[in-house]
């Protein structure tokens, strides 16, 4: 007959086991070093030439040398407002081998409009680095010089003036919607795989009006830039460009910019993770990063990942009463 004191024998027994099998698990843990000299892949999600891929092939380089071992390498997937990129990213084996960057709003914004392929609690913030103003952007010849010409001229031929985005759902795609809506006017929206090639299509012509962010105009240090923003959509003027006035000083209640960082698939080691993200923050806190920032143009706005998260819920809420109320997408 066996008698109920058995039954703690046999699980002090067990815990006996596990409290005997946990002081080896802790140093193996502790051996597996972070990085080895194996490549860790960048995933882009938009294509070469744009604010985001310049950002981060910076980036990677500072890094190299600030993460012994270190050794980066660059994937862009552009295509679907981020979406293929977020895809690529979440599926990844979560070991700090496979980082990407992140967007806003369109990592937002984008699941607002449509059911996406990607879920945020399988992706996780480790840094936001830039935080940089949307602008419409003509050509340095265009006949229209400002807010109210680009708004006059919309009304006399509606439906006719293209406007230039990164992609539906971007940053520079949900300002047209807000500008339409606040003049009354409508353009006709052609979407790009990124800002590299917006802004190739407004040098080349092939559309009126980009939308860009003002980081990656490329106009600061030249005599005769080729291009020439219009005005920006910060809630003040960027310090870099103080000739660059801001939409709603002239009138206009539309705000936006874009958020651009990295992230890891969601189960990363933290001690990985808070490695990744302390390498960053000496990155931008060093004199060789602010000068490379002011050469690429970038705005910087550096917050850790956590406290980058902690800001979207509220974004996500901002973006969706934008949807409410002038859908982008139709």
């Amino acid at each position: 007959m066996t008698t109920p004191l058995h039954v703690p024998r046999r699980r002090l027994l067990a815990a006996g086991v596990a409290l005997a099998a946990a002081p080896l698990a802790r140093p193996a843990l502790a051996q597996a070093a972070w990085p080895t000299g194996r490549a860790i892949e960048i995933v882009v999600g938009f294509a070469p030439g744009g604010g985001t891929d310049v950002m981060l092939r910076a980036l990677a380089q500072a890094l190299s040398t600030e993460l012994p071992g270190a050794n980066f390498v660059i994937n862009n997937k552009p295509g679907a407002g981020g979406e293929t990129s977020y895809v690529a990213l979440q599926s990844a084996r979560p070991d700090g081998y496979t980082i990407g960057s992140i967007n806003t709003p369109g990592y937002l914004s984008v699941p607002v409009e449509r059911r996406v392929r990607y879920d945020r609690a399988r992706i996780r913030a480790i840094a936001r680095l830039v935080d940089d103003p949307t602008a419409f952007v003509v050509h340095q010849e265009s006949p229209i010089k400002s807010l109210a010409d680009l708004v006059a001229e919309a009304k006399r031929r509606p439906g006719e003036i293209s406007v230039g985005t990164s992609g539906v759902g971007t940053d520079d795609h949900l300002a047209l919607t807000l500008f339409q809506a606040a003049t009354g006017t409508e353009f006709i929206h052609t979407p790009y795989a990124g800002a590299g090639q917006v802004k190739n299509a407004v040098l080349a012509r092939h559309i009126d009006v980009a939308g860009l962010n003002l980081g990656e105009i490329g106009m600061l240090g030249q005599d005769k830039p080729a291009l020439r923003p219009l005005a920006g959509m910060g809630e003040k003027r960027w310090d870099m460009m103080p000739d660059v006035p801001t939409f709603r000083e002239l009138g206009y209640d539309v705000l936006m910019t874009s958020e651009r960082g990295i992230g890891a698939p969601r189960g990363i080691p933290d001690e990985v993770a808070q490695q990744l993200q302390e390498a960053v923050a000496r990155v931008v806190a060093k004199p060789e990063w602010a000068e490379k920032a002011r050469q690429l143009e970038l705005p910087m706005a550096y917050l850790p990942g956590a406290e980058w998260e902690a800001q979207m819920p509220a974004q996500e809420a901002r973006y969706r009463q934008i949807w409410d109320k002038t859908p982008w997408q139709r």
